[in-house]
């Protein structure tokens, strides 16, 4: 019955593997917008959690949506700028078509041209019959993902509220004084662990954000940029610095693509930056400050890393340094008892 047991609850568990998923991030975001609203909670007349819960949420919508302002109109007027210079490009290139008909007939190279050219007709033909499912199966996924976030946020938003009292309850249920402070002291233990990852993954994105920043003033110094895109770019790295493993890269990707527009040796210059600053970050920036933020050391940090990523992908490189640190926290309470 123990070995039938055990299997049904594995089953179970891949089979709700998406729902506990769904319930694992949003316990995180509840953990890390905690402490903002407890202390919001505090400072209330009415000592209302509700309250305090819907105003953390409205000061975060409104510095994301305040980030989003600076960053979205440089955006769409460079792309704006490149649409305009297309035309210009595209004649430039015509003009200059004959150099490229002397090098093709030259070396013989007319079969593969036209084939090349065949091929590409293909694929755009391809593309065109395949668009309009291209456009249901995109629709589709950003009306799941909006879903999934939407689901998310309420579930986090009824934790922060109900969280303390299901505590409560818990705590409610001890006999034993000793064993009661045990456990509690565990909990919060492993709670300053969620916050401190989550504090030092700010601190993380702080640090990249100021960086881009630097470099692409004096990118804009000397090549053709516009200055006042150093700010909207630096925003970019800090919201996707927020997101571990994988954030940095987007940012970095999305930074470059707009350097691109204006410049390309700039765009090419801040990508080998980026590569070298990620190496840099990865290996002793991310570790030195979340080895204090979660109480472990910069090798158990990378360990920790190594092995979520192996098991579990960028979901579980994401979450392997809280893990960690509530399993050191654990063990140190088993060693002492």
């Amino acid at each position: 019955f123990v070995v039938l047991a055990f299997v049904v609850g594995i089953f179970l568990l891949v089979k709700a593997q998406q729902p506990l998923i769904t319930i694992g991030i949003a316990m995180f975001l509840a953990l890390a917008l905690n402490p903002p609203v407890s202390y919001i909670a505090a400072k209330l007349p009415s000592r209302s959690r509700v309250g305090a819960t819907a105003l953390a949420y409205l000061l975060v919508i409104t510095m994301l949506g305040g980030l989003l302002f600076l960053v979205i109109p440089p955006v769409v007027e460079q792309s704006s700028k490149f649409a305009g210079s297309v035309p210009s490009v595209i004649d430039t290139v015509s003009s200059q078509r004959h150099f490229l008909d002397d090098f093709v007939q030259r070396y013989g190279l007319e079969e593969q041209l036209n084939t090349s050219i065949e091929n590409a007709k293909q694929q755009a033909s391809d593309f065109a019959s395949n668009i309009g499912k291209l456009l249901v199966d995109g629709a589709t996924s950003l009306f799941n993902g909006a879903l999934s976030m939407f689901l998310i946020l309420v579930l986090t938003f009824l934790l922060l509220i109900e969280g303390p009292l299901w505590l409560e309850k818990i705590w409610g249920l001890y006999q034993d004084p000793k064993l009661l402070k045990r456990h509690r002291n565990l909990v919060y233990k492993m709670y300053r662990v969620v916050v401190g990852y989550v504090n030092g993954q700010m601190l993380v994105a702080l640090i990249a954000a100021a960086c881009t920043l630097i470099v692409v003033l004096l990118l804009s110094f000397v090549f053709d940029l516009p200055a006042n895109l150093a700010l909207p770019m630096a925003a970019i790295i800090f919201l996707t610095g927020l997101m571990p493993m994988v954030g940095a890269t987007i940012g970095a990707t999305l930074v470059t693509l707009v350097l691109l527009l204006n410049n390309m040796t700039a765009a090419i210059i801040f990508l080998i930056y980026f590569i070298v600053y990620q190496q840099i970050e990865n290996n002793f920036i991310s570790p030195a400050i979340q080895s204090k933020k979660v109480e472990l050391s910069a090798l158990a940090v990378i360990i920790s890393i190594l092995i979520g990523v192996s098991l579990f992908g960028i979901l579980g490189g994401i979450v392997s340094i809280p893990i960690a640190g509530c399993l050191r926290v654990l063990l140190l309470d088993y060693l002492d008892h």
